[in-house]
């Protein structure tokens, strides 16, 4: 632009080597002093012409390039739309020069520092375009939700957990120079929807399906927000079914609300295979609207009754698999008491505490861990479940050798003196680690859960434990119908004085099994520190319940332990979703006593001693 202004005047321009801005308007003067009668007038004109050469020439490189400051902006979501080539456009560098530091101190370390060090602008760009890993953004998320993030010393990085500790970044380290300006990272109306927006574009081009569904559901809560074409165009190049199925549940819903008359009767129809309850909400808000079309209003109806009946089976689902690890852990801490109760003929009141004692093994554990194994502290768990059942064991052992032998053949003394040793493992536990509960944090490997459906989702603590309960129960069967150890409990449970006639030493085997149920009962406890409170009445929750399975299991039988924790724990589930918690325990106890009173032995009859 400028050569051509200029060149009218003058034979060469500002920016050809060897001229000045000076040159060139000593050039234009010459060429107005022929001028005509016009020349005031002209003069002016050029006057104003010299004053804009000074200004361009003055922002001019050699090259002839001209800056332009008014157009160097930062666009956060220019990436979405058509990506800027710096080589070729026009917007130049001595504007960014003045940031040279500003950038060198950000683009050191990771891109939560960066982040933290950075300007309002700096953050809307890398929020809409994350430089880090999809699992830095997911950390950046989770600090800025649980309010942890702070900015402190000139830009450097701090976490301050809820006991006010705190933490330099990354390290991850505890220190007691606590910065002056220390500042919390909050985020605007603008950056969280920045977040919300950069979090799913960051997890739709991961390689993982499983972030990109997490993407799917993140713009399924904004939908109101969400550009149709960034799901079209993830649609296109999806290869997971899973994935390909929410982007076209999410475009039908988006269909639905954009739509014209056949659009959203096409997206009505698609969407009646949902179990979503947003999509029921979707359409219950739609069939209250007025002036409806017969044709769409008809539609609406179908997929109303398709989608709640699908949530319906949803959240029955989800019950019964609450049923199911309520019953795998009623199941772990009766197996033990089955053993005890079927061998010895013992009504041991201290079970529950042996089932605590197994939780703060648990709680011992992690804190060892903690102490002297930080790197390995994810995995404490893996050491808890053998401690907990050697701890418990033992104690179960000592208890049986002191209390219960001197007193076999008195139910009613071994009663009493087991409901004494309960209150004294309470107390003792209260006089050691207090009367609170303790914290036993989740492993990482079992937080979260696995989404089968929209609305159906089962924690993996809870799935871990059914595992573990098969895998308990299925050893345990193994024990006592194929190893020499457990035909010796067999025989002395069905007849104690034949067992000891061929030699069997029946004290030692009353000593080891009762020490094998204490075993199960504390690693029933190391399963229940993972899903509940650890304190010291644990215990008393599951006592009643582990008596109820045991006699209706019938006495000593693993099987009928396992039908009647399951036909328990499944039905007081359902009860409770009812009546309340309150009287689904009264009717579950009712029908207990009135199944008691039709069969005694329980579901499976024990043949040996007890008959007789």
């Amino acid at each position: 632009m400028q050569r051509h202004i200029l060149r009218p005047f003058a034979g060469r321009t500002s920016s050809e080597p060897g001229n000045s801005p000076k040159a060139s308007v000593s050039e234009v003067m010459q060429q107005a002093a022929h001028f005509s009668i016009y020349a005031p007038l002209r003069l002016l004109a050029l006057m104003a012409l010299c004053i804009t050469t000074f200004t361009t020439t003055a922002y001019a490189d050699h090259d002839g390039q001209v800056h332009d400051h008014d157009t160097n902006t930062i666009h956060s979501e220019q990436s979405l739309v058509t990506p800027v080539n710096a080589a070729t456009s026009p917007q130049a560098s001595t504007s960014d020069t003045s940031n040279i530091s500003t950038a060198t101190s950000t683009s050191s370390g990771d891109a939560i520092q960066q982040f933290v060090a950075g300007d309002f602008s700096k953050r809307q760009t890398m929020l809409s375009d994350w430089p880090g890993s999809v699992e830095s953004l997911d950390s950046l998320v989770e600090f800025i939700a649980n309010d942890e993030l702070y900015q402190g010393n000139g830009g450097q990085t701090y976490l301050l957990n809820k006991d006010d500790q705190l933490f330099t970044y990354p390290d991850k380290k505890e220190t007691a120079d606590w910065p002056s300006d220390l500042s919390q990272i909050t985020l605007t109306n603008a950056l969280r929807s920045a977040l919300i927006f950069g979090q799913a574009k960051v997890k739709l081009a991961s390689d993982k399906p499983a972030q990109r569904l997490q993407a799917v559901d993140i713009l399924a809560n904004n939908i109101d927000q969400v550009d149709p074409a960034i799901i079209t165009a993830a649609a296109a190049n999806e290869d997971s079914a899973k994935v390909k199925k929410a982007l076209t549940a999410l475009q039908a819903r988006i269909d639905f609300k954009n739509g014209d008359l056949p659009t959203q009767i096409a997206a009505v129809n698609l969407l009646a295979d949902s179990d979503n309850p947003q999509v029921l909400v979707d359409i219950e808000s739609a069939l209250a609207a007025d002036g409806l079309d017969a044709s769409l209003k008809a539609a609406l109806i179908d997929a109303e009754s398709s989608v709640s009946r699908r949530i319906e089976i949803s959240t029955w689902t989800g019950h019964i698999f609450t049923g199911m690890s309520t019953a795998s852990i009623l199941l772990l801490a009766a197996l033990g008491l089955a053993i005890t109760f079927g061998l010895l003929g013992v009504i041991n009141m201290a079970h529950g505490e042996l089932i605590m004692i197994g939780a703060y093994t648990t709680y011992m554990v992690q804190n060892f861990f903690q102490a002297y194994m930080p790197d390995m502290a994810g995995w404490y768990l893996l050491a808890a479940i053998p401690a907990a059942f050697l701890v418990s064991a033992v104690i179960g052992m000592i208890i049986e050798r002191i209390v219960i032998r001197p007193l076999y053949g008195r139910e009613l003394e071994t009663l009493l003196a087991t409901f004494g040793v309960s209150l004294i493992l309470m107390q003792l536990v209260r006089m050691i680690f207090g009367a609170q509960n303790v914290e036993v944090s989740n492993v990482a490997w079992l937080s979260g859960a696995y989404q089968v459906s929209s609305s159906l989702v089962l924690p993996y603590n809870r799935i871990a434990i059914i595992v573990f309960t098969v895998i308990v129960v299925a050893l345990l069967v193994y024990l006592l119908n194929k190893t020499r150890f457990g035909l010796f409990i067999r025989a002395v449970t069905q007849n104690r004085q034949m067992a000891r006639a061929v030699g069997i030493p029946s004290a030692r085997i009353d000593m080891m099994a009762f020490g094998l149920g204490s075993g199960l009962a504390g690693m029933a406890g190391c399963a229940l520190a993972q899903v509940g409170n650890v304190g010291p009445d644990l215990g008393q929750t599951y006592i009643i319940d582990t008596f109820l399975v045991v006699v209706v299991g019938g006495v000593g039988q693993v099987w009928g332990a396992v039908l009647a924790a399951l036909g328990l724990g499944v039905s007081g589930t359902v009860l409770e979703i009812g009546i309340g918690a309150v009287l689904a325990k009264i009717v579950l106890l009712v029908l207990v006593i009135l199944f008691i009173q039709k069969r005694p032995q329980g579901l499976f009859a024990l043949k040996g001693r007890f008959v007789e």
